[in-house]
């Protein structure tokens, strides 16, 4: 029997992902986790936990980070549960511990358990499109040149939800200042890290100051 934290920032996966595990004989807690902090609080308490992380939605600054907390936590296994992950991040944090999994939130419900089982068992799991991507010669990332102008990645109004991005305001903030509802921030949010490369909020804010959007005197990366 295994404790399982759900480290998702979008409501419609957490619920999901809720309803599966509830149907699973092997866990024995669901937690929930909204930010970093909770969940290194949490993993205190279940320090060999299984942990299901979008990683693109979390404010975790990079796979360094992760494999800190991971090595710091080395009872844990993580399974990377997201839209979209760079092949670099994937290559970095797979091979540094087999502690680490991966499926698509795409996935089919068939893929998703068995993933589940594989975590509840200490196994790896690696879902087929990604196992693909690994394998295939068209694996690597493919990232924007920074040097490309910015009016060619970016909408207007990406931009401005960047800049709000950058400035540390999270998702809902960003939404209800935008008299917009969350959904579409977050769709907003997707598209400028694919469009960017970029798999989270530090490495956003580092481009965003890059290309001038924010102030470098403003925020410390």
């Amino acid at each position: 029997m295994r404790a399982y934290i759900i480290a998702d920032n979008q409501d419609i996966s957490k619920a999901g992902m809720m309803f599966l595990l509830s149907r699973q004989k092997e866990v024995s807690l669901i937690l929930e986790a909204d930010n970093k902090a909770e969940l290194i609080a949490a993993l205190r308490l279940h320090p060999t936990a299984v942990i299901i992380l979008d990683y693109t939605l979390f404010d975790i600054t990079g796979a360094e980070e992760l494999m800190v907390v991971q090595q710091r936590f080395k009872e844990t296994d993580w399974l990377l549960f997201s839209d979209e992950l760079s092949m670099s991040f994937l290559r970095q944090v797979l091979f540094s511990s087999r502690a680490f999994s991966v499926v698509m939130k795409e996935g089919s419900k068939e893929e998703i358990l068995t993933a589940l089982q594989c975590a509840t068992r200490k196994e790896r799991f690696v879902c087929n499109h990604i196992s693909n991507l690994l394998l295939s010669n068209n694996g690597s990332t493919t990232t924007l040149p920074t040097t490309a102008p910015m009016d060619q990645l970016l909408t207007a109004t990406e931009k401005v939800i960047l800049k709000a991005i950058a400035s540390g305001k999270t998702t809902k903030e960003i939404a209800a200042e935008k008299t917009l509802s969350f959904h579409t921030i977050n769709s907003h949010r997707k598209n400028i890290f694919r469009k960017l490369g970029v798999n989270n909020v530090h490495e956003a804010t580092k481009y965003a100051m890059r290309a001038g959007i924010v102030d470098l005197t403003e925020y410390y990366i």
